[in-house]
């Protein structure tokens, strides 16, 4: 499984940054540049999960508090585990899902379906493969762009252009990683809420 210290290595390999006696970037610099591309790919593409909840007999209210990296509840189903499921409608607000069912719940399990932000760490990751380059394409983009911010001042071996070369590099990947977003974000037009007929 992919870990933070993988990612680390293709964003050195991109940025041409394999001397480890030298490196350029530092791995705590390289990291708030995966983190910060983890939080756009978490924006535009979010991890989707499930879990099931207990609900309190007598209350319309079921807290989201235990849900990790909450972005967004897409469906509630309760009771859950029933065939076929029976989905209800919800409102959510300040970590709270407000059941709108026919009846008070009684106890029994909710099912919530939810959007979350993607993890990366030391022990592995819950993107998928093309996910994983497209965070590493942004943090190096992210990374070149600060170097050419620190490099405007510097005396560069590679010349005058230094900076300038490293500003394009960054802004051609930062674009490519801006495109690749769109093209696999979830639809951000208007999506119902109701897909089904209440239970």
């Amino acid at each position: 499984m992919t870990t933070l210290a993988d990612i680390r290595s293709r964003i050195r390999t991109d940025l041409h940054d394999l001397d480890s006696g030298a490196y350029r970037w530092s791995d705590g610099d390289l990291d708030r540049h995966i983190a910060r591309a983890l939080d756009d790919v978490s924006r535009a593409i979010p991890c989707e999960k499930s879990a099931t909840l207990a609900t309190t007999p007598g209350s319309r209210e079921v807290s989201t508090g235990s849900l990790t990296g909450l972005v967004e509840v897409e469906a509630v189903e309760y009771p859950a585990g029933e065939f076929p499921p029976s989905y209800v409608a919800f409102a959510s607000w300040q970590g709270m899902l407000t059941l709108h069912s026919q009846t008070v719940p009684n106890g029994m399990d909710v099912r919530v379906y939810y959007t979350a932000r993607h993890t990366l760490d030391g022990t592995g990751t819950t993107l998928a493969g093309y996910l994983e380059d497209l965070v590493a394409t942004g943090a190096g983009a992210y990374a070149a762009l600060e170097w050419s911010v620190l490099a405007i001042d510097r005396l560069n071996t590679g010349g005058p252009a230094v900076a300038a070369e490293y500003g394009s590099w960054a802004r051609a990947r930062l674009t490519a990683f801006e495109q690749l977003l769109k093209h696999h974000a979830r639809s951000r037009s208007l999506r119902p809420r109701r897909l089904f007929v209440p239970a």
